[in-house]
């Protein structure tokens, strides 16, 4: 693709990890605050209805082919929440501090571990009108701690434990987690079905 790409998104640590993932096959990569674009609401009841609303919604606003991510934490305990509310789980404004301290004071009435997951739902459309957005999902696991650690990454990950690794999302290197957590890999499903019908 050698055109602009907009990624629909306002989170800077979201644009930075797309910007690093994408660099090798897009030329500009340029999100919604660079756009001149805000997002819009979400009122869909799963990532992906979100994703696709967010999206159309940027196609229709820029004219751009349109990168939409919509993700989040999944913790089984609380019965899927944040799920879809993870950026807003303690109210529409919340930082990243106050979303973690209410996941672990819920989490607190239940019997650890916590086993938990990020998901990410992306969907890439050419165009406003696209008829067959191509569309990929993946999740990644791991368990919530209590204490957090590290000083990379962003949202859920000081709280967010890799087993593989012996560490938090927050502790690893972040070329390291672009690999390996679910945007990563929900994006070399995307740039797999890119390549395969040739775009």
């Amino acid at each position: 693709m050698e055109k602009t790409l907009l990624v629909a998104t306002n989170n800077s640590g979201k644009l930075a990890e797309f910007r690093a993932l994408l660099r090798p096959y897009i030329g500009k990569i340029i999100g919604l605050r660079e756009a001149g674009l805000q997002s819009p609401e979400e009122t869909a009841s799963t990532f992906i209805e979100n994703a696709l609303l967010k999206a159309r919604h940027a196609s229709a606003a820029s004219g751009l082919a349109v990168l939409a991510d919509d993700s989040g934490l999944v913790v089984p305990a609380l019965g899927g929440a944040p799920g879809i509310y993870s950026a807003r789980y303690a109210g529409p404004q919340a930082s990243d501090q106050a979303n973690n301290n209410k996941l672990v004071s819920m989490l607190q009435k239940f019997d650890g571990p916590y086993s938990a997951y990020y998901h990410a739902s992306l969907v890439l459309l050419r165009s406003e009108d696209d008829p067959v957005p191509i569309i990929a999902q993946a999740n990644w696991l791991g368990e919530i701690i209590a204490q957090p650690a590290g000083s990379h990454g962003f949202g859920y990950d000081p709280h967010f434990w890799v087993s593989e690794y012996q560490c938090t999302a927050a502790e690893l290197d972040p070329a390291l987690k672009n690999q390996i957590s679910h945007r990563g890999k929900a994006l070399k499903i995307l740039l797999s079905e890119i390549q395969q019908l040739s775009i």
